[in-house]
C-alpha cells in the first residue's frame, strides 16, 4: 500500500477555492445554486477540512475531486432547504401549536395565492372608489355568524384582549374571577396582558368557586368592565362554582358596565352534532348578553392565525380608533384566508368535509385503524428485526388549549426495540431523530419506552408519500 495514501492529509494538501471551482464536476452545482452561494459554501467546506487536517483527522480520500464535489453538493442541498418545512404531525394533537395549528381549506389557500400575486382591494372601496376599511372584508360575515353588531380583526387572540382592555379599561379596574386567570402557551398570563394594557386587575372569588355576589361586591367607582375568561386549556372539577355570562350581565347592567368575554379557542358552531365535546359558541355568548367577545381564528375555528373581536358597534368603533389597532392589524394574506373559511360556516351540512380541522377531529377511528394495518407491514420490513412495529388503539387530543378534557378514539403505530434494556431510551432518541431528518420530517412522541405515531392527522392523500420515506428512515438509522 502506498504510504502517502494511507497517511492523513496535511493542511497544505487542501486545494484552493479557485482550483475546486474549475472542476468539471462542479459546474452543475454552480448552475443550480449560483456561483456566489456555491463559492461561499465551498469556503466553509474547505475551512472545515483544513481544521480536520490540522488535527490530523482528515483522510486523503476526503479531498479527491469527486469527494469534494459530493460534499459540496450535500452542503448546498442542506443550505437551500427552507427553514419552514412541511412535516407529518403524528403526535396525536390535532391543533398542535408548535406545528402550526389549523390547516387551511383549499379555498383559503387559493385566496392567499391570489392575494400574493395580484393587487387587491385591501383598503379600497370598489363601490365608491375611495379608501376602505380592511375589516370590511370580513366583518359582515363575522356578524352574520355570531349575531354581533360589529367586528374587527387583529393578529391573535392575545392581541385582541390587549387591545380591548387598553381601549376600554386603561388606568381603571377590571373584575375577573381567580379561577379564570389562565396562562396560555409560552407563559403568557391574563394578569400580565392586563398589566401591559394599563388596566388594574381586581380578583374575586377563589380558585374553585366564585359567586354572583363576588362580582357585585367588587364594583366600584374605578370599575371599567367585568370580564369572563373561558378556561379552554384546563378543567377544574369537584367542589366548583362559576357564574354564567348571563348572570354577570345582569349584575353589570344596573351599573352601566360592559361585560367582555375572552373565549380563547372559540367556535362558531355546535360541535356536539359531530360527537365532539360541548363548547360554548360565540353566538351563544353574544346571545347571553356579552358586550364584546374575543376568540382565535386558528384554533377550533380552523382558519389562519388571527384575533377576532365581535360585539357592540359603539365599543368596536372605540377599539378601531385606538392607535394600537394599527400596530396589531392583520395583513392581506390573513384576511384573504379568513374570508373563505368563514364562508364555509354558511353551509354547516358540508362543514365536516370542507374544513380540515373539523374533518380531522371527526375522522372515524375505524378508518384510522385500517390505515395503521396497511402501513404496519411495510414499516416493520424497513426497520428490520431489531424493532417491533405494532398497530394499536390510541387517544388523540384536540390541542391548542381547546377542550382539555376531550379525547378522540384513534389508532396508530407503536415502535420499540425488541431487545429492550438500558439502551432503550437512547435507541428511541435515535429513531425519533432519524424521523426528523426525513425529506418530510415525521413528528411523533416518545412515552412508556416506545415511539407513538398517531395516524389521525395522516390523511389518505399523504399515505403514499409517508410510506415512500421508509427506505430513507432505514438508511438514517444505519448511518
Amino acid at each position: 500500500m502506498n504510504d502517502s495514501v494511507s497517511m492523513p492529509a496535511r493542511p497544505a494538501d487542501i486545494p484552493s477555492v479557485d482550483r475546486v471551482l474549475r472542476l468539471p464536476g462542479l459546474q452543475p452545482l454552480l448552475d443550480q445554486y449560483g456561483r456566489t452561494p456555491a463559492t461561499a459554501a465551498l469556503r466553509r467546506l474547505l475551512d472545515t477540512l483544513r481544521a480536520r487536517a490540522v488535527a490530523g483527522q482528515l483522510a486523503r480520500q476526503a479531498i479527491t475531486d469527486d469527494a469534494l464535489c459530493e460534499a459540496l453538493a450535500a452542503q448546498l442541498a442542506r443550505d437551500s432547504q427552507p427553514r419552514l418545512r412541511a412535516v407529518f404531525n403524528l403526535t396525536g394533537t390535532v391543533l398542535h401549536t408548535n406545528l402550526g395549528r389549523a390547516l387551511l381549506p383549499d379555498s383559503a389557500v387559493q385566496a392567499v395565492v391570489r392575494a400574493m400575486t395580484a393587487p387587491a382591494n385591501l383598503e379600497f372601496d370598489l363601490g365608491t372608489g375611495g379608501r376602505g376599511d380592511r375589516d370590511d372584508l370580513v366583518d359582515d360575515l363575522l356578524c352574520e355568524l355570531t349575531g354581533a353588531e360589529a367586528a374587527t380583526v387583529v393578529n391573535n387572540n392575545a392581541a385582541a384582549v390587549l387591545l380591548m382592555l387598553n381601549t376600554l379599561a386603561q388606568r381603571r379596574e377590571v373584575v375577573v374571577s381567580r379561577g379564570e386567570l389562565v396562562e396560555i402557551g409560552g407563559a403568557f398570563r391574563i394578569p400580565d396582558v392586563m398589566q401591559r394594557a394599563g388596566a388594574k386587575l381586581v380578583e374575586i372569588g377563589t380558585t374553585n368557586r366564585t359567586h354572583p355576589h363576588d362580582y357585585g361586591n367588587a364594583i366600584g367607582a374605578r370599575t371599567a368592565l367585568l370580564m369572563k375568561v373561558h378556561c379552554s386549556n384546563y378543567e377544574i372539577t369537584g367542589f366548583t362554582r362559576s357564574v354564567e355570562v348571563a348572570e354577570v350581565v345582569r349584575i353589570a347592567q344596573p351599573h352601566g358596565l360592559p361585560v367582555v368575554v375572552d373565549l380563547g379557542s372559540g367556535t362558531l358552531c355546535d360541535l356536539t352534532q359531530w360527537g365532539l365535546p360541548q363548547e360554548t359558541t360565540v353566538r351563544e355568548t353574544i346571545a347571553a348578553g356579552a358586550d364584546l367577545v374575543t376568540f382565535s381564528g386558528d384554533k377550533l375555528l380552523g382558519g389562519p392565525q388571527a384575533g377576532l373581536i365581535v360585539g357592540r358597534a359603539d365599543l368596536i368603533a372605540k377599539i378601531k380608533k385606538n392607535p394600537l389597532k394599527r400596530a396589531l392589524r392583520v395583513g392581506k394574506l390573513t384576511l384573504a384566508a379568513l374570508e373563505p373559511v368563514l364562508r364555509l360556516y354558511r353551509d354547516p351540512e358540508t362543514l365536516a368535509q370542507s374544513l380540515p380541522t373539523l374533518r380531522l377531529l371527526t375522522r372515524p377511528a375505524g378508518d384510522i385503524a385500517a390505515l395503521a394495518e396497511r402501513l404496519q407491514p411495510g414499516l416493520q420490513s424497513s426497520l428490520g428485526d431489531g424493532w417491533q412495529v405494532s398497530a394499536v388503539p390510541m387517544v388523540s387530543q384536540i390541542g391548542s388549549g381547546a377542550m382539555p378534557g376531550g379525547q378522540l378514539a384513534s389508532f396508530g403505530l407503536v415502535i420499540g426495540p425488541r431487545d429492550a434494556g438500558r439502551r432503550t431510551g437512547r435507541r428511541l432518541q435515535q429513531l425519533e431523530a432519524a424521523l426528523r431528518t426525513l425529506p418530510r420530517p415525521v413528528i411523533g412522541r416518545v412515552a412508556e419506552d416506545v415511539l407513538w405515531l398517531d395516524l389521525r392527522c395522516l390523511e389518505p392523500v399523504d399515505e403514499a408519500a409517508f410510506a415512500d420515506q421508509w427506505p430513507a428512515l432505514a438508511e438514517a438509522l444505519r448511518a
